[in-house]
């Protein structure tokens, strides 16, 4: 493939990441689920937890971009596609459950989505095993944040529940995927850096 149909073809992908609506082929988690009754400070607040969750698939849509342009290995490069169909199916229920709570996006969905694409492309460069490293980094700090999420949930909100353990089943296969087929540790600092980094886009994504 000619390099400009290859970056025409990525940058589709970060057209419609951001701004089109959300696909998914498996059934919306809960979807068949009554609405719960919440009060409106309740409602406000888990919009707010699905834009951040939401928020959080953009990221991992660059992200994993990212690492499977600069991966070296077919079979890597093919995991992270994989990895990014299922987080494109979160970005969709996301959306949808957002929609149904009278939320919105965040705003600073493009600049995340540009700052993750670039530290994917940087995993990517440094070499099979760490992009792996930090693909299966990234996916253990996702289940703990989708860990606090559900503890702070409404206890009647089973449709919001339903949505995100079923994310916390997949985020955790891509992880086990990335420790099979060769993931480093990473440094503590890197895993400390990126949890200050992930704390920064979920504090103000609950916002803006």
């Amino acid at each position: 493939m000619a390099m400009i149909d290859r970056l025409i073809i990525e940058f589709d992908k970060a057209l419609r990441a951001v701004f089109a609506p959300g696909r998914s082929v498996r059934a919306m988690p809960g979807g068949d689920l009554p609405e719960p009754e919440l009060a409106e400070i309740e409602k406000q607040h888990v919009a707010a937890l699905m834009r951040v969750n939401h928020c959080g698939e953009i990221c991992a849509q660059a992200l994993y971009q990212g690492q499977a342009l600069a991966s070296r290995d077919p079979t890597i490069s093919a995991a992270l596609r994989h990895a990014a169909t299922e987080e494109s199916e979160h970005l969709a229920w996301t959306e949808r459950r957002l929609g149904e709570l009278g939320g919105r996006k965040s705003l600073l969905n493009p600049l995340w989505y540009s700052g993750s694409l670039c530290l994917g492309l940087l995993a990517g460069k440094l070499g099979d095993a760490w992009n792996l490293g930090f693909l299966a980094e990234t996916e253990r700090q996702v289940e703990a944040h989708l860990n606090g999420h559900l503890q702070r949930l409404p206890e009647t909100d089973r449709k919001s529940w339903a949505v995100i353990e079923q994310m916390k089943i997949d985020e955790v296969g891509h992880a086990r995927t990335a420790e099979r087929l060769g993931a480093h540790e990473l440094p503590g600092v890197v895993r400390q850096a990126m949890r200050f980094a992930s704390g920064v886009m979920t504090c103000t994504a609950y916002w803006i």
